[in-house]
């Protein structure tokens, strides 16, 4: 695909197709890195921490409860319980 730097205010722009864009999970607002390897431009889509509350809704909006005691198995060393 071919396009052209343009003016964009006091700095340069390039204006990246909706496909393009989509085919990366990039949307409009997204953050994204930049890095140049060899001459040639990479752009990533930035790594971001999922929050408490989307983590619980990939899991049916239930966080896991890890209350109570948990068995670890048989002693192996000199361990006191």
């Amino acid at each position: 695909m071919h396009t052209q730097i343009v003016k964009w205010g006091n700095g340069q722009g390039i204006r990246i197709p909706k496909s393009i864009l989509t085919g990366m999970d990039i949307a409009v607002g997204d953050h994204v890195d930049l890095s140049l390897v060899r001459g040639k431009l990479i752009i990533q889509k930035a790594f971001r921490h999922k929050t408490l509350e989307e983590r619980a809704l990939e899991h049916d909006g239930k966080l896991v409860s890890y209350e109570g005691e948990t068995d670890w198995g048989d002693l192996v060393g000199r361990e006191v319980w």
